[in-house]
């Protein structure tokens, strides 16, 4: 059997070395058209920003690599410039010799990756504007910095465009993953950055109360937002600079730009063999990740997948879910009955000293989608036993069905604790597990690593609570009009407070529920709900109508649209 493998990086290399396990036999092609076979693309930023010193350590696997260990003939800078299904054939482009060859084949993978999104703007392919997908990429971004001022003959001379000035501004555009990675290591670089971001909130997969949280981390950390405004152009000064051009009319100055819009499916192979392209414009693979032709499998960020939890076809271009593809098709080209059960969106990202996860579904996605079956609820535990030096808030979002507990998504922001947290919700979430199930869950415990109920259980017992009806929930969306009742103390109310409430602290309650209404539904607040679920308990079994709202004072900051 001989199987060609198309791509390499986290899925076409995965595909390789896991077949060779499996079948010693196997003839295995594997052809990549950029010089590396297989990299860390994922460490990119860090080495533009030198917390990956050397470019070497980047390259997780070398062509002499696969060639002397796995017995895989590995070309790099070689490219697939056609392919016969009918035949059962490629045709290959040597780069590097220009020679051109026919290889025949039993199966196909394809595994060509997305390509950062660079729309046609005016300008685009001015000097100083630069992409972030390859070793290359990361190399000439590296240079351009380092370069500097001193670059006043040689190749940027002759147009009188000069890399940087001493001011060293530079732009980014896009806030997602990428984009905020490259904004805080261009801060470590000593640069002044510009944010700019189509959106209203950056980081798309997290719903807008938790990206404002980020948005004023940034911010904190001199990073200028640009957010709701999406570029219109960019522009040579007469000074040799850039100035980036934006639909409100604004003009942002730059030395250096990066884009990271996002990045689209590379299906061009894919349609050269008439193969399914889905509605989100990927390859359309079933769950063995075998395209519309049963001899021709694709992974990695070129392919639709189907969300886990809404059974949705998406796009999730992430090096977890690339692997896993990988090493599913090979098994199934082995002979094995594997199965990809679908991406969640499971991520993680280190900004300023915090960290940021996410996993399963925003409240967004299934208000898109029409799903009315979910509630949510905010909580704040520490990261570890409180009285053990250096706990951190930690700031967790969590979404769970009404009808039966099942839980559906988390995001999580905090300084410490916080990726553990959403790998442990991720984990359940495909085990099907209910918030009654993280009720139960065991896990590690000793006062510098947790707490003997763990944020995780925490994210358990408070929905199950109000599943159960022993703590009615509402939140800030729907309290206009209603009795508002603050059980924390007067300091309290002096820091922040809402106007109209009615504070009873709440060791005082029990004496002066006589000062409360019997004739309507009580909204109960407190810093963080914890108090406000004792109060709301003494309520309910004092015949009022009572609920609290969720987060109190903590999640009503998260959804003040003004950011401070």
């Amino acid at each position: 059997m001989k199987v060609i493998i198309v791509g390499g990086v986290a899925g076409g290399a995965s595909c390789a070395a896991r077949l060779r396990r499996l079948d010693e036999k196997a003839e295995i092609l594997m052809v990549e058209r950029g010089p590396y076979v297989s990299y860390a693309n994922c460490g990119l930023p860090y080495h533009v920003g030198g917390v990956i010193e050397k470019e070497s350590s980047l390259l997780v696997a070398t062509e002499a690599t696969f060639r002397g260990q796995f017995a895989v003939d590995c070309r790099t800078r070689c490219e697939v410039v056609g392919i016969s299904p009918k035949k059962k054939t490629v045709e290959l482009k040597n780069h590097a010799t220009g020679e051109a060859t026919t290889e025949k084949y039993d199966k196909l993978v394809l595994s060509p990756g997305a390509a950062p999104i660079r729309p046609p703007l005016p300008g685009i392919d001015l000097p100083g504007i630069f992409s972030v997908r390859t070793v290359p990429d990361a190399r000439e971004i590296r240079e351009w910095i380092e370069r500097g001022s001193s670059d006043s003959t040689g190749e940027h001379a002759a147009s009188g465009f000069q890399p940087l000035d001493k001011t060293k501004r530079a732009v980014v555009v896009g806030g997602g993953y990428i984009g905020l990675e490259m904004a805080e290591n261009l801060v470590h670089r000593g640069l002044e950055v510009t944010l700019v971001e189509m959106l209203d909130q950056v980081m798309a997969p997290l719903d807008p109360e938790c990206a404002r949280l980020v948005e004023r981390h940034l911010e904190k950390h001199g990073v200028r937002l640009a957010l709701n405004d999406a570029v219109a152009g960019f522009k040579q000064t007469e000074g040799g600079s850039l100035e980036v051009l934006t639909k409100s009319g604004k003009a942002h100055p730059a030395n250096i730009v990066i884009l990271a819009i996002g990045v689209r499916p590379e299906t061009g192979l894919a349609k050269m063999a008439g193969l399914e392209i889905g509605q989100r414009g990927g390859i359309r693979v079933d769950e063995h990740m075998r395209t519309s032709d049963p001899d021709i499998f694709a992974v990695g960020d070129a392919v639709e997948v189907k969300d886990f939890v809404t059974g949705e076809w998406s796009l999730i271009p992430l090096a977890g879910p690339a692997n896993r593809q990988g090493r599913i098709a090979a098994d199934v080209i082995a002979g094995r009955d594997s199965r990809f059960r679908g991406t969640q969106g499971t991520s993680v990202i280190g900004v300023f000293g915090a960290t940021v996860a996410t996993t399963g579904a925003n409240e967004k996605l299934l208000n898109r989608l029409g799903q009315k079956d979910f509630e949510k609820v905010y909580l704040f535990p520490n990261s570890h036993a409180g009285y053990y030096p250096g706990a951190k808030t930690i700031v967790l979002k969590v979404i769970f069905r009404k009808s039966e507990g099942r839980l559906l998504g988390a995001q999580a922001l905090g300084q410490d604790g916080v990726e553990k947290r959403i790998d442990a919700l991720a984990m359940a979430i495909q085990m099907g597990a209910t918030v009654y199930d993280l009720e139960e869950a065991e896990l590690c415990y000793a006062p510098p690593f947790g707490s003997a109920k763990d944020p995780v259980n925490f994210a358990g017992m408070v929905p199950a609570d109000v599943l159960r009806g022993d703590m009615p929930l509402c939140h800030w969306d729907a309290v206009e009009g209603g009795f508002l009742l603050d059980v924390r103390n007067p300091p309290e109310l002096a820091v922040e407070h809402v106007a109209g409430v009615v504070n009873i602290p709440l060791p005082d309650l029990r004496a002066r529920l006589g000062e409360l209404p019997r004739d309507r539904e009580i909204h109960v607040i407190c810093r963080s709900a914890q108090r406000a679920y004792y109060a709301t308990r003494i309520l309910l079994q004092n015949g009022f109508k009572a609920r609290n709202i969720s987060g109190g004072m903590l999640s009503r900051s998260m959804l003040v649209t003004e950011r401070n």
